[in-house]
């Protein structure tokens, strides 16, 4: 008999690549949705899996919703990835922002906790909860790095990994946080910076449109999200409930990551002026990229660069590098 698995965020990148890795191993897959969500099935319907899934329809901010899900199927496994992810609309919105990504999270653990004490619980984590790192002397971050988020939706996220942990050593739960630092793929939403900067190039080559961007100089370590949900797995898999920084071990600022899509489409440009005030252009003197003050958030992150030195001796993990990364997402959007 398969064992049942449940995914909140299912539509969204992770979503699809975990639902798929997890139907290879013949799980019975749950995904829910929000009540009335214009989610996408685009990504669910690129890796052809979207008919595999049993969908269910409700708020996870709503307990008494959540706990019949929960009372009813009996999860082995429950992976929570949904999540209000945009860091910039969370200063817009800090409330809805701690709705879904904190309250939320005590409803699941809560009916875990009541109604099948047995489910492994995984909480998607983030590396934005490390936050303004400047007073740090250590430049890489693992799992006993200190945490000062600096957006609402760092705070929200920082609040759901400690009742994670709550629930792990208070009531004996097997709940773990995966600390994923950037993971990118082909089946980004285009709201993120990678997916923008791919889409926004391309869109220049074809049509002459100016890229907007905000901070050039942030720093990510950006991975591979395909990679990246199987570590969930393999963390929910471990011998005991733990929390686990996924990483790569090295960064590059949004000024890089730029400079290696042009690179990829044969697409010269040269940077000039300084900070707010810098712009790139193309061999013809045409302006390719802008600096958009509305873009630069109220108090951003300079630099993520994450130590999963841990995972790597207890998971085995193995990180790709970024210029695969690169060449499957700019090949995806030329195909497209």
């Amino acid at each position: 008999m398969k064992k049942n698995i449940i995914i909140t965020g299912i539509t969204g990148q992770d979503g699809a690549y975990l639902a798929k890795y997890l139907l290879n191993k013949d799980y019975k897959v749950y995904g829910i949705l929000r009540r009335n969500s214009n989610d996408p099935f685009s990504r669910l319907d690129y890796l052809r899996i979207r008919k595999y899934v049993d969908f269910i329809s409700l708020d996870i901010n709503e307990y008494k919703q959540i706990d019949l899900i929960i009372r009813k199927i009996k999860p082995k496994f429950f992976y929570n990835l949904a999540a209000q992810s945009f860091v910039g609309y969370s200063f817009d919105n800090p409330t809805y922002t701690d709705t879904i990504n904190n309250t939320a999270v005590i409803n699941i653990l809560e009916s875990i906790r009541l109604s099948c004490p047995k489910t492994k619980f995984y909480q998607a984590s983030t590396s934005e909860m490390y936050g303004d790192i400047k007073f740090l002397k250590i430049k890489k971050l693992n799992e006993n790095s200190k945490f000062n988020p600096v957006s609402p939706y760092a705070i929200s996220k920082l609040s759901a990994y400690y009742y994670t942990r709550l629930y792990r050593y208070a009531y004996k739960l097997f709940c773990c946080n995966g600390i994923l630092f950037n993971h990118e793929s082909p089946l980004r939403g285009e709201q993120f910076v990678t997916k923008k900067i791919v889409k926004g190039l391309i869109r220049f080559k074809n049509e002459g449109k100016v890229l907007y961007l905000g901070n050039l100089y942030s720093r990510r370590d950006w991975g591979n999200a395909e990679d990246y949900v199987k570590m969930m797995y393999k963390i929910m898999q471990f011998n005991k409930p733990d929390d686990f920084v996924i990483a790569t071990g090295k960064n590059y600022t949004i000024k890089q990551f730029v400079n290696m899509v042009c690179d990829k489409l044969e697409l010269k440009i040269k940077w000039k002026g300084k900070r707010e005030n810098e712009k790139a252009f193309d061999h013809k003197n045409k302006l390719v990229i802008k600096i958009k003050k509305s873009l630069l958030r109220p108090h951003d992150v300079n630099s993520l660069l994450g130590d999963a030195s841990k995972a790597k001796r207890l998971l085995g993990w193995k990180p790709k590098g970024i210029n695969s990364l690169v060449d499957d997402m700019v090949k995806h959007e030329l195909s497209l």
